[in-house]
């Protein structure tokens, strides 16, 4: 039953992150909108969903670990693996503007999450200054997101239909995630691997993968900004909002393996991401494999430390 749950969580994540896609882009062509805010908005805060429902349930069941490391891993998959997967189909293009905004609020967030997770809790009053914070920039990056000042396509799907498909792929992606992470927990769970280990992995790149299935359908639709927006968007969304509710719900303690080393590879896997931006404001795929061999030797690392 539980491989059943995995198969049928990747196929309901296939489908709904190419309605998701094909949806936002069509908003984005009808407010005349860029593709990189509405990767911030809407594709990148919704394929968080699956990230915020799991970090919450598991801080309520008395499992810090898992929702820590549901955090922590997802970013750091994002940047690895999803962006390079993304890269390694088409190289991404990078929009300077926007991403002097984003990056920066990026880097922030994620030096603000370093600070909280080596202090070794997380409690209300720390999440509801990563809520705020977020709040902050959802408003700034709304106001000053880059417009297109040309009509929409004449073939450009209509509003209603394009946000139904966009809310129609979420919801697939959603309960894909539910089924995917629902599975692959209980068969780890079972081989008897420690709740970080299993945050980190199994659950980050479970509830990741909307933003896998996302970012690669937009790269190959020559969306660069969206999939690189997703990732930004993601990864801003998981710290503010998701580490940020679920602390409001219930405090977390930090589990000590990820205070010795799975922050420090989110800290320079953040600052890969920035360093690939500011030079040359492409991520080609020579990098996308680079970060993919990263991602590889981190998931070895934690082999052996396991």
């Amino acid at each position: 039953m539980d491989i059943l749950f995995i198969l049928l969580g990747f196929a309901a994540l296939l489908g709904g992150g190419e309605f998701l896609v094909r949806g936002a882009v069509a908003v984005a062509q009808r407010f005349r909108i860029s593709p990189l805010v509405i990767g911030l908005t809407l594709v990148g805060f919704g394929t968080s969903m699956p990230e915020l429902l799991t970090s919450v349930q598991a801080a309520l069941a008395g499992s810090p670990g898992i929702a820590m490391g549901n955090v922590v891993g997802s970013n750091i998959a994002n940047i690895l693996l999803i962006l390079g997967v993304a890269a390694v189909l088409a190289p991404v293009a990078i929009a300077r503007s926007g991403f002097l905004r984003d990056g920066s609020v990026l880097m922030a967030a994620t030096v603000l999450c370093a600070v909280l997770v080596v202090r070794g809790d997380v409690g209300r009053g720390a999440g509801a200054v990563l809520v705020l914070c977020l709040v902050a920039y959802l408003v700034y990056a709304l106001k000053t997101g880059d417009a297109d000042d040309t009509d929409p396509p004449a073939k450009a799907m209509a509003t209603a239909p394009a946000l139904l498909l966009a809310l129609g792929g979420l919801a697939l992606t959603l309960v894909g995630a539910w089924l995917l992470v629902k599975g692959a927990v209980s068969i780890a769970a079972a081989l008897g691997v420690s709740e970080a280990v299993i945050g980190l992995t199994v659950v980050a790149v479970g509830t990741s993968l909307p933003e896998l299935v996302t970012s690669v359908a937009a790269a190959r639709k020559g969306q660069g900004d969206l999939a690189f927006g997703n990732v930004v968007g993601s990864n801003i969304f998981n710290i503010l909002g998701i580490l940020g509710v679920t602390a409001l719900v219930k405090p977390l303690a930090v589990p000590p393996e990820i205070i010795g080393f799975d922050i420090w590879v989110m800290l320079g896997a953040t600052a890969l991401l920035i360093g690939f931006a500011l030079a040359g404001w492409r991520v080609t795929r020579g990098r996308g494999a680079l970060l993919l061999g990263a991602y590889v030797a981190y998931l070895g690392a934690l082999l052996v430390m396991a």
